[in-house]
């Protein structure tokens, strides 16, 4: 199954340095049976899209974790795409939310989607106000939409290593 699990570049980092991924509590999304129920219609790669953007928008929720011990890391939010047998669905969690059996490894990563600088600031906003967004803060609602405004920048595993190394200071 295709999952789409949340990280950060500091995330990614450890994906390069160690071979693995560990998702936080095992947490990735996923285009599940009941996410496919809850859209009207939709081809299978607009919903797998769906999935991505849910991760991407957790991926918000690392990042101001994060940034409560180290206010360095990059303001970008990150999304590993990545080929996973026996995935268990979580639906009592969120339609698209699935556990992962174990780490990824680089092996199973398929892409990593990641924001380009020009997110910074909004992805940046975004993570401050992910919460009050999700008890149905509006004005929160609207800072979390202009960074989705932003689309993820699509990467092969193998340009991992090298894009990190641009992003070094």
């Amino acid at each position: 199954m295709r999952v789409y699990v949340p990280v950060t570049v500091t995330m990614l980092r450890s994906l390069v340095d160690t071979g693995e991924l560990r998702a936080i509590s095992g947490t990735a999304f996923a285009l599940t049976p009941m996410l496919r129920e809850s859209y009207a219609s939709g081809s299978t790669d607009e919903l797998e899209y769906a999935a991505m953007l849910e991760a991407a928008r957790a991926s918000l929720r690392l990042l101001a974790a994060e940034w409560a011990e180290d206010q360095k890391t990059p303001a970008r939010r990150g999304v590993v795409a990545a080929d996973v047998e026996d995935v268990r669905l979580r639906p009592d969690l969120d339609a698209a939310v699935v556990r992962l059996p174990g780490p990824v490894t680089y092996a199973q990563v398929a892409a990593v989607h990641l924001d380009d600088p020009a997110a910074e600031d909004a992805v940046r906003t975004a993570a401050e106000v992910v919460d009050a967004a999700d008890l149905g803060d509006d004005d929160a609602e609207f800072q979390i939409g202009e960074a989705e405004d932003h689309e993820l920048a699509w990467y092969a595993p193998q340009e991992l290593p090298f894009l990190l190394e641009l992003m070094e200071p």
